[in-house]
């Protein structure tokens, strides 16, 4: 097929310049080559295609009708090169992210901006969801990537850590005077807590914490979202687990306090993913670029 491909070529200049030799000189060949690929191309069609002069060539009737298709053939063909040249380029292409609501809004944003304002004519598309929800996105191709909660324990999943985060308990201002001084685990397993949903990553690293500590959650509230555990603690109906790095505002404006620990709760990661099986596209790590220039030089 290629080589036939490259017979058309070589058909397609000669009928656009009704001359070998013109046809040699545009195509970088010795005319005795082109006259050879026009001569093979006859022989396998078993058809005469051009009429040769004194003055050149002419195409014949069945000439004429092949040179149609040949003609359309090739300006799909140049198209599609000019398309994927517009994708390695950036010019053209989709990039789908999972990630979930409270990543998005207090970490990947800025990114997102910037990847958008420096690559506009790329659409991206964001797939909201767990972290076990994203990690099944990737499986099944629906998602590029993922930026999500750390650790994933997954074969499949390639995992990389971007930015350190911090697990705190907040209460509101019923909760003030526990705040001046650092409290233990147990006095504050005592206390109602408001925690996310058992299916969440950031749990489950919370959950496994205690749990070595033979110590048991049992929260009075299991929430959805972030921002929910930020609303319920601000309205004292207990002392809510959070993410330091995006409850900062609430605890500088005095809506929320920090309840020290005399243990803290060490320091986990929030990262991008990736299909170990599936090479990343020229998108995916133009924004893995944008995130984080380490990871993207380490790919």
């Amino acid at each position: 097929m290629r080589k036939s491909l490259d017979l058309y070529r070589v058909f397609d200049e000669v009928s656009k310049q009704s001359s070998i030799s013109k046809a040699a000189q545009e195509l970088f060949m010795t005319q005795s080559a082109v006259s050879q690929s026009i001569q093979k191309l006859e022989k396998e069609l078993d058809l005469v295609l051009f009429n040769r002069t004194s003055k050149g060539v002419t195409l014949t009737t069945e000439g004429k009708l092949l040179y149609e298709h040949v003609r359309s053939a090739l300006n799909i063909l140049n198209i599609g090169e000019e398309k994927m040249l517009e994708f390695k380029n950036m010019m053209i292409g989709e990039l789908h992210i999972g990630v979930g609501d409270t990543i998005s809004r207090y970490y990947l944003l800025p990114f997102l901006e910037q990847f958008y304002n420096q690559f506009p004519g790329i659409k991206l598309k964001i797939l909201n969801g767990t972290t076990t929800e994203i990690c099944e996105f990737i499986k099944e191709g629906k998602a590029d990537l993922g930026v999500c909660n750390l650790p994933i324990v997954d074969h499949s999943i390639q995992a990389f850590p971007c930015k350190d985060v911090h697990d705190i308990f907040v209460g509101g201002e019923k909760y003030r005077e526990l705040s001046s001084s650092p409290i233990t685990l147990e006095q504050l397993v005592e206390l109602p807590l408001i925690c996310l949903e058992k299916r969440a990553n950031s749990r489950v690293y919370i959950d496994r914490y205690f749990k070595e500590k033979d110590i048991t959650l049992s929260p009075v509230f299991e929430l959805g979202s972030h921002d929910l555990l930020l609303d319920f603690a601000k309205i004292n109906l207990g002392v809510a687990c959070v993410t330091k790095q995006f409850s900062q505002h609430y605890i500088d404006s005095g809506l929320l306090h920090e309840l020290k620990l005399e243990e803290p709760i060490p320091e986990r990661s929030i990262g991008i993913c990736y299909s170990s099986q599936v090479p990343l596209s020229h998108a995916a790590k133009q924004f893995i670029q944008i995130v984080d220039p380490t990871l993207y030089e380490a790919l």
